[in-house]
């Protein structure tokens, strides 16, 4: 614990450790054990073995500060490091553990101070080939099938019907178009408020949120006029269209709708932390990045549309979730695009399970929900196969990035009350 005062030094300048006793070569099996560079093609992978060199460093070395800047990502290849947090928060990474598959650290700041506990084998790798997706352009919305499911008779049949332009993309409900046009000709609060009450059910479920804790106010709203007040109307036009995505993940069959249900559970609570870590961090507006949230798995919606009218003997639930995962991204970006969303809105559904998308230096609406599923996986299962919150490039651009004693996000940690008032708020 002597070493723990200097790890708090805040230099805010990059600096290379000053201690590398030698360099080693890198095995290309070695590489293929790393996260998420293991994804690369052999051919990239052998360029990488026969490029780069591990860097070796002795016992006690500072390899990196809290709050140094930095274009690398490191991996610990050999040995054993204690990294620290701002606030204290301590932990070990071990080579050949789970934990060493990631990256210690690979965002633009480091949100940790590196320690060397014995003599250690460190990988630098720039932060550009991180990213697993690195579409541009028309191509975000291209499907590709990964060699692992060339088998999969489901993704086969349903690329053929993509490829020839034929899917059905589900359509924004009417009041949400109807408020979002008006709201982009500059009507008021009544004229929005005479909009929504068209649906009653939208408009009994806007007065409900905004008497929620969420929204605390000395006396309730007792219309829709007074909820509107209250919220705003570029919020209130969010909620109405999160409201309204609901309705897309219906089904009559019972498979198809469990995992609908499934999806749209998840959704939820994506976009409820994500409403959370907006409100409390103050980098982006909560409605959006609760939208955001509810966006980021749609392009499910689609393809289980589709999979519901084939006949239930060419395909098994595993073979649709290894699906999900393929196709959600490209058509979600599609639906978004046809919805006359934003552009920061329509590239989420492709990076929103990417740990290692970095595509803007302030933390955006993809930032946020990329750490919101990153936490909400942490509570629900086994975390060798995730990598450290603090590690990933999102979690650098907070302006708080300590660990909870959880290994979460110590801000979502201390605001766990407001996430369950917006799960209830949100879920009903």
């Amino acid at each position: 614990m002597s070493l723990l005062p200097s790890f708090f030094k805040n230099n805010k300048k990059t600096e290379q450790p000053i201690a590398q006793i030698a360099s080693e070569e890198i095995s290309i099996a070695k590489l293929k054990e790393l996260i998420p560079i293991r994804n690369f093609s052999e051919e990239k992978l052998q360029a990488f073995a026969t490029d780069l060199k591990s860097e070796v460093y002795a016992k006690g070395t500072k390899l990196f500060s809290v709050g140094e800047k930095t274009d690398s990502a490191l991996y610990l290849i050999k040995g054993q490091i204690t990294l620290a947090d701002e606030s204290g928060k301590t932990y070990n990474v071990v080579e050949g553990t789970a934990k060493s598959r990631f990256p210690l650290s690979s965002g633009a700041v480091h949100t940790t101070t590196a320690i060397a506990e014995s003599d250690v084998s460190i990988l630098r790798v720039s932060q550009k080939i991180m990213s697993s997706r690195s579409a541009t352009g028309n191509h975000y919305s291209e499907l590709v099938i990964p060699d692992s499911l060339a088998n999969n008779q489901i993704l086969q049949v349903f690329s053929e019907h993509y490829a020839e332009e034929k899917l059905e993309l589900p359509s924004l409900p009417d009041v949400a178009i109807k408020l979002r046009n008006a709201i982009q000709q500059d009507i008021g609060v009544a004229e929005a408020a005479k909009i929504i009450q068209l649906d009653p059910v939208m408009s009994a479920k806007l007065i409900e949120l905004a008497n929620c804790p969420l929204y605390v106010c000395a006396s309730p709203a007792k219309s829709c006029l007074e909820a509107i007040s209250r919220i705003g109307l570029s919020a209130t036009r969010n909620l109405v269209i999160s409201l309204s995505i609901h309705n897309i993940f219906k089904s009559n069959s019972v498979l198809v709708r469990k995992i609908l249900d499934k999806i749209w559970k998840q959704s939820i609570y994506i976009s409820t932390i994500s409403f959370v870590l907006a409100s409390v961090t103050k980098q982006a507006k909560p409605e959006e990045a609760l939208l955001a949230g509810l966006v980021c798995d749609l392009g499910v919606v689609p393809f289980m549309y589709f999979v519901d009218r084939l006949p239930k003997d060419l395909y098994t639930e595993a073979d649709l979730n290894s699906a999900i995962n393929c196709v959600k991204g490209p058509i979600g970006y599609k639906i978004l695009l046809e919805w006359g969303f934003s552009d920061e809105f329509i590239k989420i559904p492709i990076y929103s399970d990417d740990w290692y998308q970095n595509n803007s230096p302030e933390l955006s609406l993809t930032d946020i929900v990329v750490l919101s599923r990153l936490h909400s996986e942490m509570g629900r299962t086994d975390l060798t196969h995730l990598p450290v919150i603090t590690s990933i490039p999102a979690a650098s651009k907070l302006k708080n990035y300590s660990l909870s004693p959880e290994m979460s996000l110590n801000i979502l940690h201390e605001a766990k009350q407001q996430i369950s008032d917006a799960l209830k708020a949100f879920s009903t």
